[in-house]
């Protein structure tokens, strides 16, 4: 019976004490951990991304993995890049379009 009450007494005292650093700190239970300081400097790739810059890569490790923040970023500007090189083939597919539609099979030389 005093086991139990040892363990009861340390549970509470251990349940006390988070309820009280989180109130110190002025957050509220469950709030999670704080966004990070954007303090590293920016991963960035060039304009014009190879496999070879996306092999490169490196991002800076956080307290639970990679910075989200970084890999974010990247992400958008490989989907930015990518959509602008989509864009690009539809422009060049409807301007050889018709070409072919005319039968022509052969390129003029300037």
């Amino acid at each position: 019976m005093s086991f139990f009450l040892v363990f009861l007494a340390i549970v509470l005292l251990g349940a006390a004490l988070y309820l009280g650093a989180g109130m110190v700190r002025g957050r509220s239970i469950g709030a999670g951990l704080d966004d990070p300081v954007p303090n590293l400097p920016p991963v960035v790739l060039p304009s014009q991304a190879k496999p070879s810059d996306i092999d490169s890569l490196r991002f800076a490790l956080g307290l639970r993995g990679y910075r989200m923040d970084q890999v974010d970023q990247v992400l958008d500007d490989l989907r930015d890049q990518l959509l602008a090189k989509d864009r690009e083939i539809e422009r060049l597919n409807a301007l050889a379009q018709p070409r072919l539609e005319d039968g022509e099979t052969t390129r003029n030389k300037p």
